[in-house]
């Protein structure tokens, strides 16, 4: 199973991304929202799911491990597939979409094309339990790394945003990996201050 990819940006489309990885291009389907947090022509990280049916293999790609994992969950509810799955994730993040499904929000799922309030209503029926941990934090803490887990909260307690805190850890996996260092054997202060250094050179 492919888990994860790194390459290029070479092309962007609403609901596709072109990643060129070792000199291909692969074809990765996302959402909006991730298609427009990526620039053409930057190195990105991926969290990609695999979706093989009998006359096709689909990529699925994502910003974040959370995502990915709540992506996988989504489709073990009746009668939502893949897709439905990815464009429900393009309108709510995984915390709006934990929050609704314990308080039994039928009308913010409701808004997401191709759920229906019936869809809605079962969703919120097979989930319920399953997302606590989202609800209340941005952490989904069955499917993160402990020192992920760590730097996020420190990331958080300085400001950054959920979202900004997972591009932070994604661009400093980026750069790890071109390093072969392991970040579950660093310093949470080694990674922290990595982590604000480049973010700060990013913003100007």
């Amino acid at each position: 199973m492919i888990s994860t990819i790194n390459g290029t940006v070479r092309a962007i489309h609403s609901n596709r991304l072109v990643i060129e990885v070792g000199g291909v291009g692969l074809s990765v389907l996302v959402n909006v929202s991730t298609s427009a947090d990526v620039v053409l022509g930057s190195q990105v990280q991926l969290f990609t799911s695999l979706v093989v049916r009998e006359d096709s293999l689909t990529l699925f790609g994502f910003l974040s491990d959370q995502a990915r994992s709540l992506f996988e969950l989504l489709q073990s509810v009746s009668g939502i597939g893949p897709k439905v799955a990815l464009s429900l994730l393009g309108v709510l993040s995984p915390e709006q979409l934990a929050r609704a499904v314990a308080g039994e929000d039928v009308a913010v799922i409701e808004r997401v094309p191709g759920i229906g309030k019936k869809g809605a209503q079962r969703m919120i029926l097979e989930l319920k339990g399953k997302l606590d941990e989202l609800s209340t934090g941005p952490i989904y803490s069955g499917h993160v790394a402990p020192w992920r887990e760590s730097l996020t909260g420190a990331l958080i307690s300085l400001g950054f945003s959920p979202k900004d805190s997972d591009m932070a850890i994604s661009a400093l996996l980026l750069r790890l990996s071109a390093t072969g260092a392991e970040p579950s054997t660093m310093a949470l202060s080694d990674l922290l201050k990595d982590a604000l250094r480049h973010a700060k050179s990013s913003r100007g």
